[in-house]
């Protein structure tokens, strides 16, 4: 099966791996090896993904999640996973459990709000 999409925008889409942590739009890159030789031999770059537990701190709770070092200065220079998470598009999340956990967060938020009020 052939695809009209160029070969770029199929692995963004297939690297089912970014939906199950925080890759920050970070994907598989192809390119070739290049040695002394120059014989071009494929190959790819992974991102650089590390298992970290986060906390957050509205849910009161860590969670252990896989995420790439470029999300991990992104939540530091935030200020924290919530902030991170609630400051970020949905779109530029890039993950069905980053939104979720963000839908959670929102919920939360919702109800301190409204105990604050009474």
């Amino acid at each position: 099966m052939l695809s009209a999409q160029s070969g770029y925008a199929l692995a963004r889409a297939t690297f089912k791996r970014a939906q199950r942590g925080l890759f920050g739009g970070k994907h598989i890159q192809f390119g070739n090896n290049n040695p002394f030789s120059k014989t071009k031999t494929r190959r790819n770059w992974l991102p650089n993904v590390q298992s970290k537990k986060l906390y957050s701190e509205l849910l009161d709770a860590h969670f252990s999640l896989k995420v790439t070092t470029s999300v991990i200065r992104t939540i530091d220079k935030k200020g924290g996973l919530d902030k991170y998470l609630l400051e970020t598009r949905n779109k530029n999340l890039f993950s069905e459990k980053a939104v979720t956990m963000k839908r959670d967060l929102q919920q939360v938020l919702k109800t301190k709000t409204a105990e604050q009020q009474l």
